[in-house]
């Protein structure tokens, strides 16, 4: 599709995404055990809509968000659009889950019949031909390898059945692993100002790779909004499971808000919001695509849709990571080139 944001090649491939691309997580709903609550499918259709209208050209899903709902969602989204207009469409395998046990966390397998089905059922879900990134959601906990099912992965590229394959929540010996096999076209590890792992070891190593990286979770699930408080932390619902997570309760939200006060100050000066600064900061560094953020309601796109054309001075980028080193929060690299 067209569009008049800022776009980067994804890695190797014939890919060019937009800076930011719309991730379908909460979609989902409450009937799953990473829910954010009770979620209008209404709701749900129109943010990704909205989303594709203000420029987003893709949109990242998975089979395991809501047990199918999310892809179901987002394929009443792509037929609203004709074929040159309808934006990219991003998927995954390897997570499996028990209809008796909606809360129970899904099975992690790299069985290779299961990805072969897998990839037919996300195909019908969203109805499409081709799926355009097909990416591996986990690192499997059976006894299948990256040996087993990546050769899967490039059979179906090779199909036709999918454009691009890449892993999701997998490590630098796992990229070289797959490499070895097939070419991994994107990595999509968790990386923000407040998760900061990825700088050291993911994103440099996908960069010497020829392998783009597609950053989830630039907000925290929130967090870097600035609108997340402790009041708001105790009246999330029961299903959310931020409700007892650490980094948006007590301490740690406390610990973290410092760093949301810097982004704040910088999103005043810029005239943007926090959200898009918080997205910016992801995309400050070299070898990130993009990053995949999401929105509940269709005003929420105007959150964050600046980031995909917001570019952070190095003076800004220095008071952020001021923020975070006096806050202690997270790990990893506090700015974009440095390995400490």
């Amino acid at each position: 599709m067209s569009t008049s944001l800022p776009t980067r090649r994804l890695g190797t491939t014939d890919l060019r995404l937009t800076r930011v691309g719309f991730g379908s997580l909460a979609m989902g709903g409450a009937q799953w055990v990473s829910g954010r609550g009770e979620q209008s499918d209404a709701d749900s259709v129109a943010s990704a809509r909205a989303a594709v209208e203000a420029g987003i050209n893709w949109i990242d899903t998975a089979p395991v968000y809501g047990r199918g709902l999310a892809e179901e969602l987002v394929g009443s989204v792509l037929r609203d659009f004709p074929d040159a207009d309808r934006p990219y469409v991003f998927t995954k395998a390897g997570l499996g889950w028990d209809d008796d046990d909606p809360r129970g966390e899904p099975v992690r397998t790299g069985d290779p019949s299961r990805i072969r089905a897998e990839v037919d059922d996300s195909l019908r879900r969203l109805g499409v031909e081709r799926i355009d990134l097909f990416q591996m959601h986990w690192p499997p906990l059976d006894a299948y390898t990256v040996e087993d099912y990546w050769p899967v992965f490039a059979e179906l590229r090779d199909a036709g059945k999918v454009r691009a394959i890449g892993l999701s929540n997998h490590t630098v010996a796992e990229l070289e692993a797959a490499e070895r096999i097939a070419h991994v076209d994107s990595m999509q590890p968790p990386f923000s100002v407040l998760s900061r792992d990825a700088a050291a070891d993911v994103i440099p190593a996908s960069a010497a790779n020829g392998t783009g990286v597609l950053a989830y979770a630039p907000m925290e699930s929130g967090l870097l909004t600035g609108a997340f408080t402790p009041e708001r932390a105790a009246r999330l619902s029961p299903t959310d499971w931020r409700r007892t997570s650490p980094e948006h309760t007590g301490e740690g939200l406390r610990r973290n808000l410092h760093v949301v006060d810097a982004l704040t100050a910088v999103a005043r000066e810029r005239g943007v919001t926090t959200s898009a600064v918080a997205v910016a900061w992801t995309l400050s560094f070299d070898g990130v695509t993009g990053a995949i953020v999401g929105a509940r309601a269709p005003e929420q796109i105007g959150d964050w849709i600046d980031a995909a054309s917001l570019d952070l001075t190095a003076d800004e980028l220095g008071r952020i990571a001021q923020a975070v080193e006096e806050s202690g929060a997270g790990r990893g690299p506090v700015r974009a080139g440095a390995l400490a």
